[in-house]
Order: C-alpha cells, then structure tokens, then sequence
C-alpha cells in the first residue's frame, strides 16, 4: 500500500493523536487521590474510555449511513466513514499496545487481570491482523465494523474501572452502570460474537483458508475469554451485593 494512502495516514494520525491524549490526559482529567499511587493507569483507562466512545458510536453510525454492508459483510464497498473508523482503530490500538501494554508487563505476567490480556489479545491479534486486512484489501470492513460493536460494551466497562479507582462503588452511579454493563456486555459482546461466528460459518465458501483461520481463531479465543470476564464480572458486581446483603439479614 503506498505510504500516501488516505488510510495509511489516517492511522498515523490516531497512533500520534491518541499518543498526545495519553499523555496530556493528567491536565485535562486530574487523578483523584485514590487514585494518586497509580496514575499511569488512570489515565489509561480514561484514555481507553475515549476510544471506546469514539469507535463504538462510530460503528452505530457507520451502520446507520450504510445500512446494505450489513448485508453483505465481505464486499460492500466501503464508505469512507467506515474505511476511516477501521484505520482509526488500528492507529489507536497500535498505540496502545505500545504504551500502555508494555507499562503494564508485570499486569500480564499474571493471568489474574483478565481484562487487560484481553485486550492484549484483541490488540495484537484482532485489531492489528484482522483490521489490517480489511484497511489493505477494502474487503472485510463490514465484518470489522461489527467487531467493533464491542466497544459499546467497553465504554462502560471502562467507566467501572474508573468509578473503581474513584472509590464510588457505593454510589448509585456505579450501580446504574453496573446494570449497563451487564446489558450491553450480553448485547454487544456476547450476542455480536456469536452473530459473527455463525456468519462466518454460513460464508466459509467465500472466504480464503487462511482468512477463515485467523478469524475462526480470534472468535473461538475471545468467546471464551469473554464468558469468563462476563461470570467475574457478575460475581463481583451483583453476587458479592446479595451474599452481603443475605448476611446482614442474618446479623
């Protein structure tokens, strides 16, 4: 692809662009003293909170200007719109994983934080292989589209964290969003992976070997791992509350 490509230098511009939010992150969002002991991660997750805003409302409208690419996931020509939001996403991840990974290392190390090897995964895999050739071929951009659906999910799944460090779990706004959560994490990460993973079954005839390998993969892996975050997630925020609430009655 040449180097002047619009979508070359788009994802430039969110790897350059991203990269300045991170690290302009502490004026604009200063850290609450809970939060003060680790700062790099506030202002991760805030900058991730963005993206996850960003591309999640992008894929909707993307949907929404385009409605036949939801037809045909594999060749619809792709607008600009949508070519655009894949090449941002790419941008935005590669910065991520660059940074934000790589400060994290002794967080991956240990199997424990799942949502971060998660999104490692989806960074390194995902977004970098699976986008990367939709942006090359102009093919795929509604399949990444879709994918990208997730990020829904992610905006209050990131908004947890943040409320999390704030110290606001006792608040009515985290339990608000906690509901939120659940919703969409069953909405757009669960339903929409298992929509592709039965639509990538249904095409295998139109999708090259090695294609339908990478994303069969990436689906069989991140099915799982998100069934997994969704039980830790429902442990933590609704069967905590009713175990304590039971032993209270109790006392």
């Amino acid at each position: 692809m040449d180097l002047l490509d619009p979508g070359v230098l788009i994802v430039g511009g969110s790897f350059a662009g991203f990269r300045v939010l991170n690290r302009e992150l502490h004026r604009l969002i200063p850290a609450p003293s809970s939060a003060l002991r680790n700062p790099w991660k506030w202002r991760n997750i805030w900058t991730s909170f963005i993206h996850s805003l960003l591309t999640g409302s992008w894929a909707l409208l993307s949907f929404y200007l385009l409605p036949e690419m939801a037809e045909d996931l594999i060749s619809t020509t792709p607008s600009r719109f949508s070519h655009s939001l894949v090449a941002v996403s790419i941008g935005s991840d590669l910065k991520y994983h660059n940074v934000i990974h790589i400060s994290q290392s002794a967080w991956l190390k240990c199997a424990v934080k799942i949502i971060y090897t998660e999104r490692l995964f989806e960074d390194t895999f995902s977004v970098i292989t699976c986008f990367g050739i939709s942006l090359l071929l102009h093919r795929y951009v509604g399949f990444s589209v879709v994918a990208l659906l997730v990020e829904i999910n992610s905006i209050f799944l990131h908004m947890r964290q943040i409320l999390l460090m704030a110290n606001l779990v006792k608040t009515i706004t985290y339990r608000l969003n906690s509901l939120l959560n659940l919703g969409t994490y069953m909405i757009f990460r669960i339903t929409t992976l298992a929509w592709m993973t039965r639509w990538l079954v249904l095409n295998r005839e139109n999708i090259p070997l090695l294609t339908y390998t990478i994303g069969s993969v990436g689906l069989a892996i991140m099915t799982v791992m998100n069934i997994v975050l969704f039980y830790r997630l429902l442990r933590s925020d609704f069967l905590k509350s009713t175990r304590d609430q039971q032993k209270e009655k109790e006392k």
